[in-house]
């Protein structure tokens, strides 16, 4: 038995009593005639004693040759600690080591493993294994680790079953691109890692599954950005005999569980909005609720803006402006700091105008010389802002503008502190467009993807205005961030056909690549829908961070590369005979 306890948890109540322990040197304090040592495992840190004149002399000798994260195990006895602390879960006791060995020696290694270490990010990834000796790291996978735990035991108890889908899959062109996987047996062919587990769940369902689960990962081969990786992890989950509200209530009920188990907040039902709302009021389909700062037109809706004669307005589609409250104060260099910034080419406004409602109840605005302060009233009213308030305005076309000012919102939010990551404020958009026109190819794409079911009530504009047709979908947000989508499935053929008729598949296009899936539907599929939440994303978020790869195990780089194993990485000629593939290299 390597170990009796780990290091995490003796007491007082353990004192005289015989233990062995086993785990890392965190440090090493030598006095001379006594020498102490931290002791970490992945429970805590004990610290060990050894003494010239109460250990063994060998033992005694051989704890001066430690060295950090040597891997040891010692037998001894718990005794009081003299200099307690409060700080630590052993910090009232301590190891008087009678025996100890060596299990392993260590290198010294490249960073300190330590809260607060001195490694970079890049040689952290490298030695990740040593990274996650580290308590931040640590608690993170323990922490992901709880929350996936919490979501089997909520869904369990619904009776969800959970099931596993092929990872070898058939490429589809739909979405983003696919990672393949050639074929040795089939020369030619190839197999694709999944992008979500989308038709097989629905065959679940077709099958009679009911509720289905899974926690599994998915690919995608896209350009990266930010943290995003190319391999993630899903919720994934399907219900059959559902309406769009099952769906919402039974996934409510997940978040909120999820929020109350691991952070102890109790939230109530979550608000909805239409996607359309979403855009006119915040600028994005994902909006952190958190604060104010709604979008204000100042153009009325359909018309131009008056009074005429400033150009910048003059010519735009739209004028819209946010209120920023207790900020008038903001001097001329910080208000022109933000103008660069919106001007940056990331965001791509061409310029910020402002109206500084001042505490005596005058305003003035970067625009005075085009707008006497009876206009500004009039903005400030439609504003609803007050005596200390800061208005600021962005102009141009519509869509453009819309992002613009909702990057500028979330912004100013950040600046002033208003996006608290112990505060958690969740909502549902509703009603998405069915389809989004690619003005570079002018064909229509599914928003979400082509099994997604129009609404009933729409289905007669397909063939007149698709852009108008809403689709049977939904996105759970929380604090301005997406963790979650799904819709109400097409279940029959005809429609099924029909939907891929106007996403530009010929008949035979369809057939070739979900074939399978309508014929599903001709042996009685019933109604169903389903939800996926990005586990990756909600365990960040519930962790109070917006930086997914610090909740992953090895994650890759924003290049896609795993830097610690190097890969991707060429592979052998002789494998790629085998695959039947030829590179000019």
């Amino acid at each position: 038995m390597y170990r009796s306890h780990n290091c995490g948890e003796l007491n007082a109540s353990h004192i005289n009593t015989e233990v062995t322990l086993a785990g890392w040197v965190q440090k090493s304090r030598d006095k001379g005639f006594m020498n102490w040592v931290d002791l970490r495992d992945r429970y805590g840190v004990t610290q060990l004693i050894f003494d010239e004149s109460r250990s063994n002399k060998t033992v005694f000798e051989l704890a001066k040759t430690l060295g950090r994260e040597f891997v040891i195990q010692v037998k001894g006895t718990v005794i009081e600690r003299e200099a307690k602390n409060a700080t630590m879960i052993t910090g009232d006791i301590e190891i008087l080591v009678t025996e100890m060995r060596i299990l392993n020696t260590a290198l010294t290694p490249p960073f300190t493993i330590e809260d607060e270490t001195d490694g970079g990010e890049d040689i952290r990834m490298k030695y990740r294994y040593l990274d996650i000796r580290r308590n931040p790291v640590k608690n993170n996978l323990l922490f992901r680790h709880k929350v996936a735990m919490e979501v089997r035991k909520y869904l369990s108890d619904l009776d969800f079953c959970e099931v596993e889908t092929p990872y070898l899959i058939k490429s589809t062109p739909e979405g983003a691109r696919d990672f393949v996987v050639p074929s040795r047996m089939n020369e030619g062919q190839f197999y694709a890692l999944p992008q979500s587990p989308q038709t097989f769940k629905q065959l679940l369902m077709v099958g009679g599954m009911d509720k289905y689960f899974q926690i599994v990962k998915c690919f995608r081969d896209e350009d990266l950005r930010a943290d995003r990786q190319p391999e993630f992890t899903q919720i994934d989950c399907e219900m059959a005999f559902v309406e769009q509200e099952d769906i919402l209530n039974v996934f409510e009920g997940l978040t909120r569980h999820l929020l109350k188990e691991i952070k102890g907040i109790e939230v109530e039902k979550f608000p909805r909005i239409t996607y359309d709302y979403a855009m006119k009021t915040y600028g994005n389909d994902k909006p952190d609720i958190r604060f104010g700062m709604e979008f204000c037109p100042l153009t009325p809706e359909g018309g131009t803006f008056e009074p005429k004669g400033f150009p910048v307005f003059d010519d735009s589609e739209i004028v819209l402006a946010i209120n920023v409250e207790n900020c008038a104060q903001y001097t001329r260099k910080q208000l022109d700091e933000l103008t660069d910034w919106v001007k940056r080419p990331q965001i791509g406004a061409k310029g910020l105008i402002y109206v500084r409602y001042n505490e005596d109840g005058t305003l003035k605005s970067s625009v005075d010389k085009f707008f006497n302060e009876e206009v500004l009233k009039v903005w400030a009213e439609k504003c609803k802002s007050k005596p200390g308030d800061l208005i600021l305005i962005l102009s141009g076309e519509t869509n453009k503008t819309r992002t613009q000012l909702s990057a500028l919102r979330m912004e100013l939010a950040s600046r002033l502190g208003l996006r608290n990551p112990a505060e958690f404020a969740p909502l549902w958009v509703v009603d998405f467009p069915l389809l989004e026109l690619d003005e570079e190819s002018g064909r229509w794409h599914a928003m979400h993807h082509p099994f997604t079911s129009p609404k009933p009530e729409d289905m007669h504009l397909l063939a007149t205005h698709p852009g108008k047709v809403r689709a049977n979908a939904y996105d759970m947000v929380l604090n301005g961030n997406e963790i979650g989508g799904g819709s109400i499935r097409i279940h029959d053929k005809a429609t099924q056909q029909l939907m891929f008729n106007y996403l530009g598949f010929t008949p035979e296009q369809a057939e070739n690549q979900f074939g399978f899936l309508m014929n599903a539907f001709q042996y009685g599929a019933p109604p169903h829908g389903g939800l996926a939440f990005g586990l990756d994303r909600l365990v960040a978020i519930l962790g109070g961070q917006e930086t997914i790869r610090d909740f992953i195990a090895f994650p890759k780089n924003n290049s896609g590369r795993d830097i610690m194993i190097d890969a991707p990485s060429i592979i052998d000629e002789t494998q790629l005979n085998e695959l039947h593939i030829k590179l000019d290299r």
